[in-house]
């Protein structure tokens, strides 16, 4: 699931095109189509318009937040090229999120691995925030069968957290960090929130830990973008304006990754010209090397229950992370790639598991946030509730 640049998790071979290349080779494309007319805001959006929409949809959860509320925290988690695999259906005393098979990326996960791991993700935002308003229960599922997960409310007094309040600051954030090393009680406190049942997380802050992961990455990346399958599927989830980021509210828009904006056609194209193998593991050695440490997230078993059980590990890790001022951003080449699982398994001292996410964490600073899809295309049932 490594996708996002800054809020748009999982899938690893996120965009990065080299800012010189977009620039000089988009000038010299435009020149022959019209000039500047072709990066017109009438025509690529404004990011100003962008801005408040993501922050709209992020705003505080209200005390009187209904179920359709809930829902829009929940689907703040991050997922595979921020694709939102997940359908809500509700009802007055329950929850229900299935798997949207329709948003599939096969190339990069064939399994629905990261699938699974994104719907754990959401519903670990559901459970915080349902909580919060007094509407915390029990979670029941038939992911053998129907692929549902269902939150049953119970009443009770609202239950507020300190991760509960990061859901709306928490983002992927796929930059270069401060290279400060986390302080004793911010890694403990990272431990801590990561403790679910059923899952084990290894943090690793040494610098030598640090290269042996990245050389994994590096190795996976490679492989990746040797993959055409791949590059086409992440090439079609890709988003190079704000009008294109708005108008699917979903994928990974391009200017988060610090690219500049780019008429569609350009987008594209300048994709294929300029997304370079060599490029890309210079910026992934500089992300890691700049990190504070890395976490991987192990389930004790390979099905979609201990990959629901590992989202929900690692999206903990993450609004712990939040709440205590720090970033984080996926890194999951070496679990995305099959011949590079068993070397990471032993690396982690877990020979005979499969790593579900590798995340990387440290200071640095906030990145825009992703566009969601509106709650109105991700439920059924009670919409009124």
């Amino acid at each position: 699931m490594s996708s996002s640049r800054s809020d748009v998790s999982f899938s690893s071979g996120t965009m990065m095109m080299n800012r010189r290349q977009m620039l000089v080779g988009g000038g010299l494309v435009v020149a022959g189509a019209g000039g500047a007319a072709a990066l017109d805001a009438s025509r690529t959006g404004s990011m100003a318009d962008y801005t408040a929409a993501v922050a709209a949809e992020r705003a505080p959860l209200g005390d009187r937040a209904g179920l359709l509320d809930l829902v829009r925290y929940a689907a703040l988690a991050p997922s595979g090229h921020n694709v939102q695999p997940w359908r809500f259906q509700l009802d007055p005393h329950r929850i229900g999120i299935r798997p949207d098979y329709s948003r599939r990326t096969p190339a990069v996960d064939p399994d629905d691995h990261h699938l699974f791991v994104s719907l754990g993700c959401a519903l670990e935002n559901l459970v915080l925030a349902a909580a919060a308003r007094g509407r915390g229960g029990a979670v029941w599922s038939d992911l053998a069968g129907s692929g549902q997960i269902l939150l049953e409310f119970a009443p009770g007094r609202p239950e507020s957290s300190p991760l509960f309040e990061a859901i709306p600051r928490r983002q992927s954030t796929r930059a270069e960090y401060d290279g400060h090393p986390a302080a004793v009680s911010d890694l403990k406190a990272l431990e801590v929130a990561a403790e679910v049942r059923g899952v084990d997380v290894i943090i690793a802050t040494a610098r030598a830990q640090i290269e042996s992961v990245l050389d994994l990455v590096v190795a996976g990346n490679r492989a990746q973008m040797a993959d055409r399958a791949f590059l086409r599927e992440l090439r079609g989830w890709l988003r190079f304006n704000p009008r294109s980021a708005l108008a699917s509210g979903d994928g990974l828009f391009s200017v988060l990754s610090g690219n500049p904006i780019a008429p569609t056609w350009l987008g594209r194209l300048m994709f294929d010209l300029a997304f370079r193998v060599d490029a890309e593991n210079d910026k992934y050695a500089r992300q890691l090397r700049s990190s504070a440490g890395i976490a991987i997230f192990v389930a004790r078993g390979a099905t979609r229950e201990s990959w629901v059980q590992a989202g929900r590990a690692c999206q903990r890790f993450a609004l712990q992370a939040t709440a205590l001022g720090m970033k984080c951003a996926f890194v999951n080449q070496p679990v995305e790639v099959p011949a590079l699982r068993g070397e990471l398994a032993r690396w982690a001292g877990l020979p005979d598991r499969r790593p579900d996410i590798v995340m990387r964490f440290g200071h640095g600073s906030a990145m825009p946030f992703s566009a969601r899809r509106p709650v109105s295309a991700i439920v059924s049932g009670a919409a009124s509730l």
